[in-house]
């Protein structure tokens, strides 16, 4: 199967087609279009890429924009089979650029893509399509379910929310679409990542965001566990977060002061079942059941703390 990742230079990007093609990180200058392959290596996946700026490995790719119509072009010889769409404007983009970059963008590429005959897209949304990087975000309901309803009051939110409309959009006027769309936490690096702690007292802006980091090496795992899946025609919309909340305090105990007493009796039920108190802040249960994908590392700096000890010879 052919598979285009957008986005590709970027740290996500880069370690999945590393990850596919299973090459080494190319430290040279490549040509606009580079096609050097590891001798004698099979894969199971023929890889493209396209990005703004150079891949950092040996893998055949291509400069541009994917919300640019003349820059797709350069993929009209391809057969591609699957998209990893990961390329994006980010959080605090203006309403102009989440607008015509995220959505039309993505439209722009989904379309092109489809009349060529591309049947299975892969989409990184964010949790924050839910709302989250608002300060005055309080979700409908706790653990935050994948298909939560957009209340945005940021621009970026509004664009993930939108492109997720689309994929839907997408699949009414073309039934054999297979589409997969992953809210993404806050990914941070496995290696370089330092959570700082997070206490009762700690000023948290977005909570919701705050505590609802993911490694990178778990967002690979999920992005695999998609390209793989078989196809099923549809819109399939997933959390894809951390093991548990990134905090070394209760989920309850840290979300009271934002809640308010009375909504926090409501919302908060689920932390206070005995081993939920520091569950996720996203409800990650429906990808576990339906593609069988569970993140694989805690987020709690005291447990990452702990491990990293009990690693260490002595």
């Amino acid at each position: 199967m052919t598979i285009l990742i957008t986005g590709a230079s970027g740290d996500i990007g880069s370690k999945l087609a590393e990850r596919l093609v299973g090459a080494s990180q190319n430290d040279g200058q490549s040509d606009n279009r580079n096609d050097d392959r590891n001798d004698g290596q099979k894969n199971a996946h023929e890889v493209v890429c396209l990005s703004r700026h150079h891949p950092q490995m040996a893998v055949p790719h291509w400069l541009g924009n994917f919300d640019s119509f003349e820059d797709l072009q350069q993929l009209d010889a391809l057969q591609i089979k699957a998209v990893v769409h990961l390329a994006a404007v980010t959080g605090g983009c203006s309403e102009e650029d989440g607008l015509s970059v995220n959505v039309l963008g993505t439209r722009r590429l989904y379309r092109y893509l489809y009349d060529h005959g591309c049947r299975k897209f892969i989409t990184a949304s964010s949790i924050a399509a839910v709302g989250c990087l608002s300060p005055a975000f309080t979700p409908l309901q706790l653990p935050i379910p994948d298909e939560h309803p957009c209340l945005a009051e940021d621009a970026y939110d509004m664009s993930k929310a939108m492109v997720e409309q689309l994929t839907h959009y997408f699949h009414r006027k073309h039934g054999d679409i297979d589409f997969i769309n992953y809210r993404l936490g806050a990914v941070v690096d496995d290696e370089l990542w330092r959570p700082k702690p997070i206490t009762a007292s700690s000023t948290l802006r977005i909570p919701f965001t705050n505590l609802s980091a993911v490694f990178v090496s778990d967002v690979l795992d999920a992005l695999v566990t998609a390209i793989e899946a078989p196809h099923q025609p549809g819109v399939r919309t997933y959390n894809v977060v951390g093991a548990d909340a990134s905090c070394d305090e209760p989920v309850a105990e840290l979300l009271l002061h934002k809640l308010g007493v009375e909504k926090a009796q409501v919302l908060l039920s689920h932390y206070q079942i005995p081993g939920n108190g520091y569950a996720t802040i996203f409800d990650m249960r429906r990808i576990k059941a339906e593609l069988g994908f569970e993140p694989k590392r805690s987020m709690r700096p005291g447990l990452q703390i702990e491990q990293a000890q009990s690693t260490q010879p002595k």
